[in-house]
């Protein structure tokens, strides 16, 4: 028999994972970890496109704004679209130099591992995840809560994975900035996307703590049960 509160931290535990694994999941496919606003940059061919169109950048998504319609004169209020580009395996693994585009200022070796990592981290840890609800479904068929412990270690890994490509891609972002050169009056913001993974570390780690706890209280309640009997 489980007692109701391991019951019900168990329950809470579960829905804490699901969430966090939700928006772990939406903030790896969506583009808007950080965005570009630039209203006044429209005509500077020399600016990056990301800069100058209203551009946002993500795990795997690279988007600009661009009109819907090109006509050989230029619109006064031209109708807007999202145009966005994904990244390719290999262009993930794809060194990057100290000088954006040039390859002969030499390579940036914390910039291509901070950004290696920022897309590998999440994986990980969406990974570690699945792996403890599997492990967590199998427990549940045998009736058995010896393996909450370990699968709360898993869920505080896969935050501590979360947790750790935030701060990734927040330092790739800061270095990417320092090295490149912006256009006057560009605003840089941090997008819902990157929110949404850094909520999801916190709620992993609860679950984490949460099934910790049952495991190690009802463990303790099982020897002291034993004990009583022998006694």
């Amino acid at each position: 028999m489980v007692d109701n509160r391991y019951a019900t931290a168990l329950v809470i535990s579960c829905v804490l994972s699901i969430l966090a694994t939700v928006y772990l999941s939406v903030a790896v496919g969506t583009q808007h970890w950080y965005i570009y606003t630039s209203p006044s940059v429209r005509g500077e061919s020399n600016a990056d496109s990301l800069f100058r169109l209203n551009g946002t950048l993500g795990l795997w998504w690279r988007c600009v704004l661009v009109p819907t319609d090109t006509h050989w004169y230029k619109e006064p209020d031209p109708k807007m679209e999202m145009e966005c580009v994904s990244f390719t395996l290999s262009q993930q693994f794809t060194p990057k130099y100290k000088e954006p585009g040039n390859h002969n200022s030499g390579e940036d070796l914390i910039r291509t591992y901070l950004w290696r990592c920022q897309f590998l981290l999440p994986l990980v840890s969406l990974g570690l995840v699945v792996l403890g609800g599997i492990i967590g479904i199998c427990a549940c068929i045998c009736r058995s809560l010896s393996p909450t412990l370990g699968i709360g270690v898993l869920h505080l890994l896969a935050g501590l994975c979360t947790l750790a490509t935030v701060c990734c891609y927040l330092a790739g972002m800061d270095l990417l900035h320092r090295v490149s050169v912006l256009p006057d009056k560009v605003d840089g913001s941090l997008g819902w996307s990157l929110y949404l993974a850094l909520i999801s570390s916190p709620l992993h780690m609860m679950a984490a703590a949460l099934l910790v706890w049952a495991a190690r209280s009802h463990s303790q309640n099982y020897y002291r049960m034993t004990a009583y009997r022998v006694a």
